[in-house]
């Protein structure tokens, strides 16, 4: 249902630091609207795997073809961040509609002794020549090196740049134009921290020109 016509409420600043807290976070990683989300995939140097969804993820750019990622403070383990630090190597995985609560769960504070893919009943798939795992239920894969990371100041956050080795998916998915149909290859994607959603297209439009 449509809520264009209702009337809008201007909420300022000062208005949001006064929220309580949880609601806060709510809010604000609602405002963005909706969000890639995936599991990375990562392995220590002691072959402990580790999954983990993420939803601050983005493309950076096609040449060199590049993604970013952000993870959040460093205030509890970090268990992908440092895999990913000792190995260089980890994947992103599209999660589809047949393992969603599967990939939410792996958002749970598990040990670093377990592996997120034996606690979700996930399975790890490696490729040859590729030391991460791959998401084996997953049909649209990537698989990803560490270029740079950069330490934000601003919020403790931290940016990683990575550059694509590889993608693994159904070539039925890609138009003659290189355009991509992650609808067709049911991919969801995400609002807020816990909210995930299947997509409608409405249109692909022309070239914008003057």
């Amino acid at each position: 249902m449509s809520h264009q016509n209702s009337t809008l409420k201007r909420i300022t600043k000062d208005e949001i630091i006064d929220m309580e807290t949880r609601f806060r976070a709510n809010f604000i990683n609602s405002i963005s609207g909706f969000k890639s989300v995936g599991l990375i995939g990562t392995i220590s140097k002691d072959n402990q795997t580790n999954l983990a969804i993420f939803s601050q993820v983005f493309h950076l750019g096609a040449n060199p073809v590049l993604m970013g990622f952000i993870i959040r403070p460093d205030v509890s383990p970090r268990h992908t961040l440092e895999n990913i630090e000792e190995t260089k190597y980890f994947t992103f995985n599209h999660i589809s509609q047949e393992f969603y609560k599967q990939a939410h769960q792996t958002a749970a504070h598990y040990p670093k002794e377990t592996s997120e893919f034996e606690a979700t009943g996930l399975t790890p798939h490696f490729e040859s020549n590729f030391i991460a795992p791959y998401v084996k239920e997953s049909h649209f894969r990537i698989g990803l090196k560490l270029e740079e990371k950069h330490d934000l100041i601003i919020n403790n956050t931290i940016f990683l740049i990575a550059s694509v080795q590889e993608v693994i998916l159904n070539e039925e998915i890609i138009e003659k134009d290189g355009y991509i149909d992650i609808e067709k290859a049911g991919t969801v994607t995400s609002s807020c921290l816990d909210s995930y959603h299947t997509t409608k297209r409405l249109e692909r439009l022309p070239y914008a020109k003057p």
